[in-house]
């Protein structure tokens, strides 16, 4: 404390420390942890910046010196090169976004058949690595090895030059419904018509209603410890809806069937050599990883659930139904979720057999406007695109089959 006089003679007792006390305060607000690491963030943020403007800067620059024209101006110009395979309608006169189109679907449609293919084959090999059947077991171990310790280029390059070794279409290989080439695999399929659209559509449909009917039981027997027999009424739905919305626009029965016109077979529906090498070769490869990933979950899952489900007379598809799978799918959605997006990424590989997938176009596309860099950034974009929508929708599956406390 000390002594202060004001102007009418008084004197004022003032605390000596008040000045100083705000001034360390300012100093500690200031100079404390919390400021300093934003104050680093934001620095580390400037640099990058500037280090990625001066990068692009640099770029831009050496493509002027060589007169090479840069922007996504070219995407409207005229492709002038054909694609084998599309799932839209192309023609050469298109322009380059159009035949990217092509390359994004072809990638999308090879990687969602081989996430199918993949889980199916993983699930059952893995259930077969855990089975008490000796034989069983040993081919899905020899199965698992074999497959995963070769490397998935070539896994395709082999399924390649295997149906490049098949025989012509003159002495194809006949099959239940079509026809095995090397030109692929030609089989029959139902001949245009609505009426099989709208039966489509109605199996989507009644697939959708199924899983809401299965939801509502999981609630059902989670709220009151019952469960509700809708097995038939699900198998009910998906059968009965779609013959229903068939018979209702004409029963059409006419089929599309292949037959031998010249070098090759016409009509019916025809898997190309380039497509089948590449979905077996990523998705064997993946459903190796896969089979060892449920092996995993399966074991993961405690003896005690399996010998009080066995003491309530359960059947073992009922133990693996309603017991092993529901607890094991929370150990494996995780690695599943990265082994979907590392085949997806996968497909990429098609560049060496000439599936026309976004990279192989893109490389058309490349060597024919020398704009590389935009073109390998709208592959780099696509693909984490698509690997992001993989992880977003497994991990909201994976927030489905969580655990959750009541």
């Amino acid at each position: 404390m000390m002594k202060q006089s004001d102007n009418s003679g008084t004197t004022v007792m003032v605390s000596a420390t008040t000045q100083p006390v705000s001034a360390f305060r300012l100093f500690t607000f200031f100079g404390g942890k919390t400021v300093r690491s934003w104050c680093y963030q934001l620095l580390l943020a400037l640099l990058l910046t500037g280090f990625s403007y001066w990068l692009y800067s640099n770029v831009v620059a050496n493509l002027h010196a060589q007169r090479i024209a840069t922007g996504f101006g070219f995407l409207h110009q005229s492709a002038q090169f054909a694609i084998g395979e599309t799932l839209i309608n192309y023609t050469p006169q298109d322009s380059y976004a159009r035949a990217l189109a092509v390359g994004l679907l072809n990638t999308l449609y090879v990687t969602l058949c081989g996430i199918v293919l993949a889980t199916v084959l993983g699930f059952i090999v893995g259930i077969g690595r855990v089975s008490k059947n000796w034989l069983l077991v040993k081919i899905s171990v020899t199965y698992v090895e074999m497959l995963r310790n070769v490397p998935v280029i070539l896994h395709v390059i082999f399924w390649s030059m295997v149906i490049r070794n098949l025989p012509a279409p003159r002495d194809a290989i006949a099959l239940p419904g079509g026809f095995l080439t090397n030109r692929g695999l030609t089989f029959t399929v139902p001949a245009a018509h609505s009426g099989w659209m709208w039966a489509f559509v109605a199996l989507l449909v009644a697939c959708a209603l199924s899983l809401l009917l299965s939801l509502v039981a999981r609630r059902w027997r989670e709220r009151h410890g019952k469960m509700l027999p809708t097995g038939r009424i699900r198998l009910a739905l998906i059968i009965g809806l779609p013959m229903l919305a068939w018979w209702l626009c004409g029963a059409p029965h006419e089929l599309n069937r292949p037959a031998l016109r010249g070098f090759n077979f016409r009509g019916g529906f025809n898997i190309t050599p380039e497509f089948t090498a590449l979905l077996l070769g990523i998705a064997l490869y993946s459903s190796s990883y896969i089979a060892e990933i449920v092996r995993a979950g399966i074991q993961s899952v405690p003896k005690g659930q399996l010998e009080a489900a066995r003491a309530l007379s359960f059947s073992p598809w009922h133990v693996m139904r309603h017991v092993v799978i529901p607890q094991a799918m929370r150990v494996m959605v995780p690695p599943l979720a990265s082994k979907y997006v590392s085949l997806a990424k996968n497909s990429s590989i098609a560049v060496v057999i000439g599936y026309p997938e976004l990279a192989n176009i893109s490389n058309t596309m490349m060597s024919q406007t020398g704009q590389a860099l935009e073109a390998i950034a709208i592959m780099m974009v696509v693909y984490l695109i698509i690997s992001g929508t993989t992880s977003l929708l497994m991990n909201l599956f994976n927030r489905y089959v969580a655990i959750k406390e009541r």
